[in-house]
């Protein structure tokens, strides 16, 4: 329990612990496994994840439309499971990154990622000054709800725990790879195999040499410059193929395709 002095005032109990915790995992090598969220964005899917084992939660608000009370409420509810989300979202837009940061998101995650402006971009839109130029707002689920009596020690904390992705998926992406991993600020690079294999000539076939050579090319910088590399693969043998040469997390499954699979398992053994 967070110490008060008095009401909805923290005597400095960082609230960023959970991002803190999951920065130092991936500093230290671990392989860490994200469950997605596409549609269904209930309090009991991150239970389910986190009882299932899984490190972090990733949400996709790109491709996908929420209610803005029903994603603060699924945040909020994975802060209380202990578990980190990584919100992609939709276009580099500040108040994109400052809605999910502000509402209790561990990270940002920017698709078709292209070039090193972007990042820089993203950085400064994740950070508060002297590093970026985000806006202070200590008092929504960022915090718990419960504002620091500590500005610069929460301000520091901010700025050492969130966590910038990289979302690599064309073949600009691919060209400009080593001045994306360079950016001073980037945490982690995921490369999204499935509009990679249609910008790489192989739609769905995440396993062709035409995506896998590119991949390993790319993996090799990050394990360069020691920046985490992620990403989607074709399955758990591919999975561990990846881990082998280096891969340290995975976007693994998502709800839909979860229920999907079991729908279809259930009918399949009474059909037989």
């Amino acid at each position: 329990m967070a110490k008060t002095t008095s009401p909805g005032i923290l005597s400095f109990n960082d609230p960023n612990t959970v991002a803190h915790a999951f920065k130092t995992r991936l500093q230290t090598g671990e392989i860490m496994l994200g469950g997605m969220i596409m549609e269904c964005i209930r309090p009991c899917i991150s239970n389910i994840y986190k009882q299932a084992g899984y490190d972090f939660i990733y949400v996709e608000t790109e491709h996908t439309m929420f209610d803005g009370s029903a994603l603060a409420d699924f945040l909020l509810g994975c802060r209380g499971n202990g578990i980190p989300t990584i919100c992609k979202i939709p276009i580099l837009n500040r108040a994109y990154v400052a809605r999910y940061l502000d509402n209790g998101a561990c990270g940002i995650q920017l698709p078709r990622t292209e070039s090193r402006e972007q990042v820089t971009e993203l950085v400064d839109y994740m950070k508060f000054p002297p590093i970026g130029s985000r806006a202070a707002a200590p008092c929504f689920g960022n915090v718990d709800y419960c504002a620091p009596n500590d500005p610069t020690a929460w301000l520091d904390s901010c700025n050492r725990s969130t966590i910038v992705v990289a979302h690599v998926e064309t073949r600009k992406g691919y060209k400009n790879a080593k001045e994306i991993i360079t950016t001073p600020g980037l945490d982690m690079l995921y490369i999204g195999p499935y509009d990679f294999s249609v910008s790489m000539g192989q739609p769905g076939n995440y396993d062709h040499p035409d995506l896998s050579k590119p991949m390993q090319d790319i993996l090799t910088l990050c394990l360069e410059y020691k920046v985490p590399f992620g990403t989607t693969a074709s399955g758990p043998d591919a999975g561990r193929r990846w881990i082998e040469q280096g891969c340290q997390f995975f976007e693994v499954v998502d709800e839909l395709s979860l229920i999907s699979r079991g729908a279809f398992e259930a009918v399949r053994q009474y059909r037989m």
